[in-house]
């Protein structure tokens, strides 16, 4: 992509040393098989181009983007496709799993014709590994980690102990004071909250799914989610909802020390169509 970005006056290249890791988290395209393909009136290729091009302004150089699920709203190899070929507009690795309006089968079949790597589930790049989870249930909207899921985990947390850890899925795995969303969060979040509590080398877990921002701790674990590419969701809304907020994407810095600088930037200059009528999506 273009010309690197600034964060806080200070240009991206310069906010790193040869020890951190520089990561964009962008979630929940929601892409459609049409090009003119919207969610709750928003046309999600657009949103998605205008948060991509907000990527290239701020942090163009990232180490290696990551895409946390709801890829395609219709499951569609065309979308998959489409967002592939956005994608190739970074010159770093492109991560991508399941969300459950996903379909495996159709983003293994574009990967395996585009980016085989797309859809590894370790990654280890200097004193941190990053292990990617699939939390798809097929045919529900709510998660679940099978039991396969959680030996990857346990064996890449057991094997590297020295590295630092951040844990990546769709749904999420603590409750946000919202009770539609939280009734279709993971479903089996006891099982993976207790390999992580075995573990002390997990610093951070970090999902899409909720449309919104999330920034906490649980014990000294960072949990983190970010807004999607196109619709926002209403924070601690009993009923679906839908935010006036604009578009995003995430940035982090992963230091050698296991600490994580991170933020989230919007797309505020463009002024998106919503229905904010809905009841469901």
């Amino acid at each position: 992509m273009g010309i690197a970005g600034k964060e806080n006056g200070i240009k991206k290249d310069q906010m790193l040393d040869d020890k951190s890791l520089f990561i964009v988290q962008i979630t929940d395209p929601h892409l459609c098989k049409e090009e003119d393909g919207e969610l709750l009136g928003m046309n999600t290729r657009s949103s998605l181009d205008a948060v991509l091009q907000l990527v290239d302004q701020n942090h163009s150089a990232p180490d290696l983007v990551l895409a946390t699920g709801d890829i395609a709203q219709d499951g569609s190899i065309e979308a998959y496709r489409c967002f592939m070929e956005k994608m190739r507009g970074f010159d770093s690795p492109v991560y991508w799993f399941s969300g459950n309006h996903d379909d495996r089968d159709a983003m293994k079949q574009v990967t395996v014709m585009g980016d085989k790597r797309a859809l590894e589930k370790v990654v280890r790049i200097g004193s941190w590994q990053l292990i990617f989870l699939d939390s798809l249930l097929e045919g529900k909207v709510y998660g679940y980690l099978e039991e396969s899921e959680l030996e990857v985990l346990n064996k890449a947390l057991s094997e590297r102990p020295d590295l630092h850890s951040m844990v990546c899925f769709h749904h999420h795995p603590v409750d946000i004071d919202s009770v539609w969303l939280d009734n279709i969060g993971l479903k089996n979040r006891d099982q993976l909250l207790e390999i992580v509590d075995r573990h002390d080398n997990v610093r951070c877990l970090m999902w899409g799914h909720i449309h919104q921002e999330v920034d906490q701790y649980r014990n000294d674990v960072r949990l983190l989610a970010t807004p999607s590419t196109c619709v926002q969701f209403l924070p601690k809304s009993n009923d679906f909802a839908v935010d006036s907020l604009a578009p995003g994407y995430r940035w982090l810095k992963l230091n050698n020390d296991g600490s994580i600088n991170t933020g989230v930037e919007r797309v505020e200059h463009i002024e998106f169509e919503v229905d904010y009528s809905s009841k469901g999506y």
